[in-house]
């Protein structure tokens, strides 16, 4: 049985919005390259042997399509070879144009398309950025894992990653390190109530 892991690069306020769009409300967008060139380095390595555990991908629409705009479908080198290499699922209503390889769209309801693909699914299904589609996954409790890379700025804006849920949703600390110079790397598991 597949498990979901949410990874994300957050702020120390919680926000996942890393792309430069005032409209929504971030003031601060780009946030994301405010990063040290030897704390990329580092980021770097980290996410390229996430990529080389996973089995498969799941993400949002936006967030499938903010990666094909930045070229990953044709980008060279070891984790890009492997990002093409694994299945990717969508979840979407209205994706049409699949830009990358090994691509599936999941349409219908996602709680039911999600918790087939678990079933099918041996080990790790890693779901990058993704906001909506995370909010989705925690509040239905199909979230096994979180993995958050804690950036050292406070934004006071911009989508976050926690949203409202119908109660509460236990998180048990299970690792913790440094990812270059400042940024902890924490990992939780989601604790099942009996």
């Amino acid at each position: 049985m597949g498990r979901i892991v949410i990874s994300e690069n957050v702020s120390l306020d919680g926000v996942i919005q890393i792309a430069d769009d005032d409209a929504d409300g971030t003031r601060f967008g780009g946030w994301f390259d405010w990063m040290r060139d030897e704390d990329r380095a580092a980021w770097a390595e980290t996410e390229a042997a996430e990529a080389m555990g996973a089995e498969a991908l799941l993400m949002g629409r936006r967030s499938y399509e903010y990666f094909i705009a930045r070229g990953w479908p044709t980008r060279g080198g070891a984790w890009a070879d492997r990002l093409r290499s694994l299945p990717k699922h969508v979840v979407s209503s209205t994706l049409e144009d699949l830009g990358w390889e090994n691509t599936t769209v999941l349409g219908g309801d996602p709680v039911h398309e999600i918790s087939t693909l678990k079933q099918k699914v041996d080990g790790d299904i890693v779901v990058y950025a993704s906001g909506r589609l995370v909010h989705a996954l925690i509040e239905h409790d199909l979230a096994d894992e979180l993995r958050l890379l804690v950036f050292p700025f406070v934004l006071g804006a911009g989508e976050r990653l926690f949203g409202g849920t119908s109660g509460k949703k236990p998180m048990r600390l299970v690792g913790t390190r440094m990812v270059g110079d400042g940024m902890p790397l924490l990992t939780y598991r989601t604790v099942r109530e009996p």
